[in-house]
């Protein structure tokens, strides 16, 4: 009896992982936005260029699906060097010693056809807090000369910069609190 309960130890989480889908990003087809508004009156974008992400599943309608993903706040990029120094010194990201910021779900549930809600926890120097995105997925279709399926997405959101400890003692009127998130993109799993 107790080999049986041995065994069925050892199999049983490996019958889990087996049945599970791992969809991996294409970072060549994605990118991690965020946008804050200047002075109360201009927009500024930036992106981040180092990131990862994972989504996995064992349904075929995603209602399950846990999204992981991770950015090196060092890779932030506005296209403005000055500016992306300052973002990356101890008074915004402090980059040194917080590098990455990362994300991970804990529920995903279906709107309506392509549109899904996804809520998690989000990790900002060692901050974290909930949040939740719009999320569309398009797909997923087969690529056959890849010999995969692709699954595109597309994320939008928005965050409270000072409750992550980002730029706490930069004024709201120079760079609003609330910084959009636009996340896009393309996961896909071989076959």
């Amino acid at each position: 009896m107790r080999k049986i309960v041995l065994i069925l130890i050892l199999v049983f989480p490996t019958l889990t992982v087996l049945g599970q889908d791992v969809w991996a990003l294409d970072p060549g087809h994605s990118r991690i936005r965020f946008t804050v508004t200047h002075h109360m009156i201009s927009e500024v974008d930036g992106f981040f260029r180092e990131f990862e992400a994972t989504m996995k599943t064992t349904k075929d309608d995603f209602s399950d699906a846990v999204f992981e993903f991770s950015a090196k706040t060092a890779s932030i990029n506005t296209e403005n060097e000055n500016r992306d120094e300052h973002l990356k010194s101890a008074d915004i990201f402090d980059v040194e010693k917080y590098p990455v910021m990362s994300f991970k779900s804990t529920s995903f549930s279906q709107i309506a056809g392509e549109h899904y809600k996804v809520t998690g926890d989000m990790i900002i120097k060692e901050n974290t807090l909930p949040i939740t995105l719009d999320v569309w997925l398009v797909g997923p279709v087969e690529n056959e000369r890849a010999k995969r399926h692709e699954l595109g997405f597309k994320a939008i959101g928005s965050l409270m910069r000072q409750a992550f400890g980002v730029g706490e003692n930069l004024s709201t009127l120079s760079v609003s609190d609330e910084v959009g998130l636009r996340i896009t993109g393309e996961f896909n799993k071989g076959y």
